[in-house]
């Protein structure tokens, strides 16, 4: 591995947050770290831009600098089906697709203008060979996320539309007052009319 980190400095001023998310899991070098910061991308989205749209292949993974992003699929009814939403330092991607290189059946949309870090597919395999320690890192997110997306069919089917709201509402209010109402009631599974009750019903409380 050369040592990029003159080549890096300017990168990793921009992407700290990621750095900081990292070390939460891994111990990087600095060389390792300016390399890993010579590989990747920032780019940035307008609010309604999509990062990935269903039918297509996931070719990047990305870490959200700033901004809320909503991944969602489309019935053949043409009726949206929110899967979960992504704010800073959060991931976003269809990881089933990303990891297999096959199609997606997800959409993910920008609800804010956003700022991700994108790790495109080959970049990404690139550096599990050249920093074994990511591939421990990477891991641990794709565990992390397999556990949510079990709690969340768990609730789905244990918990009735006022306890999966309440339990949104007390662990993720910042996210809440970020997205539309109907947004979260697609995510939950009811109607606006449905939850806009709801809600009154807990404020009542």
């Amino acid at each position: 591995m050369k040592c990029y980190i003159c080549h890096a400095m300017e990168t990793m001023e921009n992407v700290k947050p990621l750095l900081e998310y990292i070390r939460k899991h891994v111990t990087l070098t600095e060389e390792e770290e300016a390399y890993l910061c010579s590989q990747i991308a920032l780019r940035k989205y307008l609010k309604g831009q999509y990062i990935l749209q269903q039918g297509d292949i996931s070719s990047i993974q990305c870490f959200i600098l700033s901004g809320c992003t909503k991944m969602f699929y489309v019935d053949d009814a043409g009726q949206e089906h929110v899967i979960m939403f992504s704010i800073e330092e959060w991931w976003t991607s269809d990881l089933g697709s990303f990891a297999t290189q096959t199609p997606s059946d997800f959409n993910v949309q920008c609800i804010e203008p956003t700022t991700v870090i994108q790790f495109p597919y080959e970049t990404h395999e690139n550096l599990l060979q050249e920093i074994p320690k990511l591939e421990r890192f990477f891991r641990k997110i794709i565990e992390k996320a397999y556990v949510s997306s079990q709690k969340r069919i768990i609730r789905n089917l244990s918990l009735s539309a006022k306890e999966r709201y309440q339990l949104f509402h007390l662990k993720y209010p910042h996210i809440e007052q970020r997205i539309p109402q109907y947004m979260l009631a697609s995510y939950l599974g009811i109607t606006k009319e449905f939850l806009s009750k709801i809600k009154k019903e807990v404020l009542q409380q």
